[in-house]
């Protein structure tokens, strides 16, 4: 990778991987007790898990619709949230947590790859290229990383 594109790269994947402005995504997610992950406060439309979910659907989907030009997206918008206000167990709730990290970091790898090109479109979208599709990822993980912590305070579980 040359010059200006390394660079390029290094600062999406500040962007992705890094709060600086604000809190981690993993930050936020640290040590959320179990009781208050399918909680729904008061005139608000999701729990936790419910978040945490459309995180990860929505940054597979980013990731699959890079990577291969065959993908078909969910439907929007009921099949990016789940219906379910609560992991059925310890065990789904971990799962859901590393996907995220796995998918996050195979988009890295995309972006790391020498002959990525960031600013053509891809032949299967709509205008839509890698460049976009990194700041898609930055920015939808960040909107949804402060509900997360709003959802925490409100539920006394946010001690920063």
């Amino acid at each position: 990778m040359k010059g200006k594109k390394k660079e390029l790269v290094r600062q999406l994947k500040e962007m992705i991987l890094n709060g600086h402005a604000h809190v981690t995504l993993e930050q936020a997610l640290e040590k959320i007790p179990k009781k208050i992950r399918g909680a729904i406060p008061d005139h608000l439309p999701y729990s936790i898990w419910q978040i945490v979910e459309h995180i990860r659907i929505t940054q597979w989907d980013i990731l699959e619709f890079s990577r291969n030009p065959d993908h078909v997206s969910p439907k929007w918008p009921e099949e990016y949230w789940p219906e379910k206000k609560s992991p059925k167990d310890e065990a789904e709730w971990e799962q859901a947590l590393e996907q995220i990290i796995m998918d996050r970091n195979d988009f890295i790898a995309l972006l790391e790859e020498e002959e990525a090109d960031l600013y053509t479109p891809f032949e299967h979208g709509d205008g839509q290229n890698l460049l976009r599709e990194a700041l898609l990822i930055a920015d939808h993980t960040s909107y949804h990383t402060g509900e997360l912590i709003v959802l925490r305070r409100l539920q006394g579980a946010w001690k920063k």
